[in-house]
């Protein structure tokens, strides 16, 4: 079986953390399957892990160039696993691979998390007379669990991350091969050279992208997330939206992007650049008593790529909520909903000393580490900090709530783009006749947007509030409303904010 991932990335722990990959020199089962059982049972929820045999180690990283292992050795161990796995209760199958590194050939043993945990294991899978135990990973090391671990090792029995669960309502029929191949291709995976030659259902069970049994076989969430055109469609308000008050909240004035949705990957890079392209800026700034100058942005990029990629990681995809950005004139606000897990406190965040316990989305970081758009575990928060400290930006400010229902990013401008920034705003507009009948606009905006013309076509001060009371909306769907009709043409402001006047471009015919 070929591994969804690029074994050169694996083998020196860039798609995945370190502490999730195992090394052995040769082949030993009794160590190798309590690590097998540990990965299995996933306690702290970071996606199961890899052994790779046939390297040595030295402080944790891979002695290059491997030992390898010969032809022969390797039939035999892929003999012998056949039995052993069904030694783990419950029975168990890690998926193993073949490779070749510099000549020699290594056998990747994937462990990925089981989906019937808890799972126990011979403390030495060959002894005649067998003691079971269960295991989990503590730090690079696979341990037997005390009394309390056991207890919580059980209770997460049936607590399967969302993104890892399957989804019974969906066919995998839905998911699409083009994007499948196209990160297989990204990612430098072996298994691209042998999707011709396997069905569907064969490519995503061994990508663990699917659940059930082959009669009965349903997508995990995170297949329907990464995979398939319109996530949306099974996870709603699965998006980004993106507004910009150039004046504040306070005021009537703000204008949307169309909404951001897609696969999550290209949620996070379409995100990425639309900000780079029409928030970002950089200027020269002149260091008092010194004759060289230091270049600054408005917002590091880095920090940005970290806390939008972190949003749709961490997000709760069961909330109908979606990831907002707020953009203002002296600040970015990101808004995640689905907030940081209890075990992890606010002052934390404050002190960049962030050490998760669990996760949320463990498959789905997974992926995204492979695509390099998250760096692993705990290390979001801290190069945020040190991203902004190096561009000479003020703190970024973290909050959430009791219930932890939401986790709220401020990022504040560089004070050097204090009285300069101006977002801009597209200037795009439809071409538009000098009147419109009632229906028309109807057809084109809806029935709403005929009320609030007709009243701004008596009072073009009328406040935004007070056209919501009088056609029974809230105010937001009445900005909606006026911000697709001003960017259409056929409505604009003149004058300051507060007491300029609405006008109405185009005549009305009843």
């Amino acid at each position: 079986m070929a591994l969804p991932i690029n074994i050169q990335d694996l083998i020196i722990g860039r798609a995945v953390e370190s502490e999730r990959i195992e090394y052995k020199k040769g082949w030993n089962p009794g160590p190798i399957y309590r690590s097998i059982c540990a990965f299995a049972n996933d306690f702290d929820d970071i996606g199961g892990g890899y052994i790779i045999v046939g390297f040595e180690e030295e402080n944790g990283r891979p002695v290059l160039p491997p030992t390898g292992l010969n032809e022969a050795e390797l039939d035999g161990i892929q003999r012998d696993m056949v039995g052993m796995n069904n030694l783990i209760n419950p029975a168990y199958h890690p998926k193993i691979s073949v490779e070749e590194i510099q000549g020699k050939k290594i056998l990747v043993i994937w462990a990925f998390a089981g989906d019937n945990r808890p799972y126990e294991v011979p403390d030495e899978i060959k002894a005649k007379e067998k003691k079971y135990n269960h295991y989990i990973r503590y730090g690079s090391c696979s341990i037997k669990v005390n009394k309390n671990q056991k207890e919580e090792l059980i209770s997460l029995s049936g607590k399967t991350p969302f993104d890892d669960r399957p989804n019974t309502q969906v066919s995998f029929d839905e998911i699409s091969l083009s994007l499948v191949r196209d990160y297989l291709r990204k990612v430098e995976s072996k298994l691209l050279d042998t999707m011709a030659s396997l069905s569907k259902e064969q490519l995503l069970s061994q990508m663990q992208l699917l659940y059930g049994s082959p009669e009965r076989l349903h997508p995990r969430n995170v297949a329907l997330m990464m995979f398939t055109e319109k996530p949306e469609n099974y996870f709603p308000y699965s998006r980004v939206e993106i507004v910009h008050f150039p004046n504040g909240d306070a005021s009537d004035e703000f204008f949307e992007i169309p909404n951001i949705s897609g696969p999550v990957d290209q949620m996070i890079n379409q995100t990425l650049t639309y900000l780079k392209v029409n928030v970002l800026r950089q200027k020269t700034i002149k260091v008092k008593g010194s004759a060289e100058s230091v270049k600054a942005w408005n917002y590091p990029f880095q920090a940005l790529e970290e806390i939008v990629a972190n949003a749709l990681y961490h997000r709760d995809y069961q909330t109908r909520e979606p990831v907002e950005i707020r953009v203002y004139s002296d600040k970015l606000m990101i808004v995640n909903y689905g907030g940081p897990d209890r075990s992890i406190k606010l002052t934390e965040f404050k002190k960049g000393t962030v050490i998760p316990r669990r996760y949320r989305n463990r498959r789905l970081g997974d992926f995204l580490k492979e695509l390099d758009l998250t760096e692993g575990k705990a290390t979001g928060i801290p190069a945020i900090i040190r991203a902004m400290e190096e561009n000479g930006s003020p703190k970024v400010v973290f909050d959430t709530d009791e219930d932890r229902s939401f986790f709220h990013v401020t990022i504040p401008i560089h004070p050097e783009f204090m009285e300069s920034t101006k977002v801009r705003k597209s200037s795009t507009k439809v071409r538009k006749k000098s009147s419109l009948s009632s229906q028309e606009i109807r057809d084109r905006f809806g029935e709403n947007a005929l009320k609030i013309l007709l009243l701004l076509r008596e009072d073009g001060k009328i406040t935004a509030a007070e056209l919501a009371q009088k056609i029974d909306l809230s105010s937001r769907a009445v900005q909606k409303n006026i911000v697709k009709m001003r960017s259409d043409g056929i409505l604009d402001r003149e004058g300051p904010t507060k007491s300029g006047e609405w006008i109405v471009l185009v005549g009305i015919d009843e």
